[in-house]
């Protein structure tokens, strides 16, 4: 079965494993995915997530979920450009999510990086997800 937003896909799969307090949630394997992972990890939101290796030379990636005090880091995580109305924005409109607390992802020419830091390098681009 394929599906048609992987990348929403694992948003959900996050958002899931949340809701019921799981220590770590396992997607199939992007580049794509990796480095959303890598923006939630240095922003906080993921305590760490891994590749790991299953048979005939598939990928998986081992995300584990971040709590504090029993309640989880990520509140709400929204997806925002879908497969079929990309959501693209110039360096002066990308998001900003509740006044800075949150965050925007965006997938510029440079990369996968929050909106704040796309904003500083003068760069555009489509805006993936945000998170809060």
């Amino acid at each position: 079965m394929s599906m048609s937003d992987p990348i929403a896909g694992m948003l959900t799969i996050i958002r899931n494993g949340q809701m019921i307090n799981k220590t770590f949630v396992c997607t199939d394997m992007s580049k794509t995915k990796e480095s959303i992972l890598k923006v939630l990890k240095e922003e906080g939101y993921i305590l760490d997530f891994e590749v790991k290796d299953i048979e005939n030379n598939k990928k998986r990636l081992k995300i584990k979920l971040k709590y504090f005090q029993g309640k989880p880091v990520i509140s709400n995580i929204k997806r925002i450009s879908k497969p079929s109305l990309r959501i693209y924005k110039n360096k002066d409109d990308l998001p900003k999510v509740l006044n800075g607390l949150g965050v925007a992802i965006v997938s510029t020419s440079k990369g996968v990086m929050t909106a704040d830091a796309a904003r500083k390098q003068n760069f555009g681009g489509e805006v993936l997800c945000t998170v809060e």
